[in-house]
């Protein structure tokens, strides 16, 4: 295997943490000279669906002839999927070349880990020539390392409870840090609905960002729904507007992170074909994606209540109630809010832990918690591997088995079930 020195010492950055406030990534960025002039950037903050639209707004501009970077967080599978070039993630040689022309500048700084990669994420961009960068914000949005960056548009997707011992208990204080990604002047979209967006839109105001809110200043309304994807239309007072976009994206609640993507290209003035062509070709791995092995396995980072809601909806609204569960969060979320929904129809639940995630929630409380939701007959399995052997004991060939809650084990069961290798890293964020 070859050696990764830059990346090996990127991914110890982590046992250090978090550290709120921008000064050292904007004194690292200032250094570096990052991002390259004339580099536009979009930031895309939210609680849930902020890497759909990030992947969606990405690709419509990349359709439109931009040369465009893309940044999400966590990676899935492998850390060059957090440094995209039009679609393209970043080799480990790339990765390690971006690391090490960070790592001086960062070290004298004493940056955090989720710093350093994003201005290794940069520094790819610059070496790659694009002109436009977006950036899917990691937590928050004031106090991410991505706010240190000038946005031409700030986006913000739905909000809901997560992550509130660090931004909040309410969804309204969620929402205003969130907002901390609104700038003066510069065009915002949102998704957000009630008290969520009633905070943005103050934030907005204050600072006279003009902002299209979904529900508000455009809508959107699904013809289709299954499987192969969903079929909409977003209407609306924009230019382009109306327009019927299909995605091979499944869920209904898709269908509201497409129309905030939808009209983020269109506030920047993309073409409306570019864009329907970029949806109707975008798909997003680990969202409700469907393997059909030898059972149908449907793999979601459902990490928080809303989004274990929305997949079991959809299961729902598809006739795929699973046959076996398995699931895995970390210990700092909301375990029962997320079994719930998840684990109300399942004939089995396997619970387990990712290897690589020292967060995981231990086996014993989520078994635990199933089984004060009435789950019957619940399975611990000690990592991903005995998992996926547990749930294809319990069921039979072809049926529906749902892997969801930590986007490390659906990474980790997404690379397994194709044959491929485990990234072997210790996972913080």
């Amino acid at each position: 295997m070859r050696e990764t020195p830059g990346l090996d010492w990127l991914f110890g950055l982590q046992r250090f943490g978090m550290r709120p406030g921008l000064e050292s990534v904007e004194a690292l960025l200032a250094e570096l000279g990052l991002p390259a002039p004339g580099t536009r950037v979009a930031l895309v903050a939210g609680t849930n669906g902020k890497g759909s639209v990030a992947r969606l707004l990405a690709a419509a501009l990349t359709r439109s002839g931009h040369r465009t970077g893309s940044f999400f967080s966590p990676h899935l599978e492998r850390v060059g999927e957090r440094a995209r070039v039009d679609g393209v993630e970043a080799t480990d040689a790339e990765m390690e070349e971006a690391v090490a022309a960070v790592r001086p500048a960062a070290e004298r700084l004493g940056c955090t880990f989720f710093e350093v990669v994003t201005a290794a994420a940069l520094h790819r961009f610059r070496a790659s020539g694009v002109d436009w960068a977006v950036m899917e914000v990691g937590l928050g949005g004031r106090f991410d390392a991505t706010n240190a960056l000038a946005p031409s548009l700030s986006v913000i997707t739905g909000v809901a409870l997560d992550h509130q011992a660090v931004l909040g208990d309410t969804v309204a204080a969620i929402a205003r840090e969130k907002a901390g990604v609104l700038r003066p002047g510069v065009p915002a979209v949102t998704g957000a609905a009630g008290e969520a967006l009633e905070a943005i839109a103050a934030a907005a105001s204050e600072l006279g960002a003009p902002l299209l809110a979904l529900g508000r200043d455009f809508d959107v309304q699904v013809g289709s729904s299954g499987w192969e994807g969903l079929r909409l239309t977003v209407s609306g007072g924009l230019a382009g507007l109306p327009l019927e976009v299909r995605t091979p994206l499944v869920g209904r609640h898709q269908a509201w992170n497409v129309a905030v993507a939808v009209v983020s290209a269109l506030a920047l003035g993309l073409p409306a074909d570019a864009v329907r062509e970029a949806v109707a070709a975008t798909r997003w791995p680990g969202r409700l994606e469907r393997l059909d092995l030898d059972r149908a396995w449907v793999l979601d980072g459902a990490h928080n209540p809303q989004a274990a809601e929305a997949v079991a909806s959809t299961l729902d609204d598809l006739g795929g109630a699973p046959a076996a569960v398995v699931v895995g969060v970390s210990s700092d979320k909301d375990l029962g809010g997320v079994l719930r929904p998840l684990v109300r129809r399942a004939r089995h639940v396997v619970v387990t832990r990712s290897s690589s995630s020292p967060r995981a929630a231990p086996t014993g409380d989520l078994a635990a918690a199933a089984t004060r939701l009435g789950a019957q007959g619940v399975v611990e399995a000690a990592d991903t591997a005995a998992a996926l052997e547990a749930a294809r004991r319990l069921t039979q060939p072809g049926e529906l088995v749902l892997v969801a809650g930590s986007l490390f084990l659906v990474g980790e069961a997404r690379t397994l079930l194709r044959g491929g290798t485990l990234e072997g890293r210790e996972r913080w964020q």
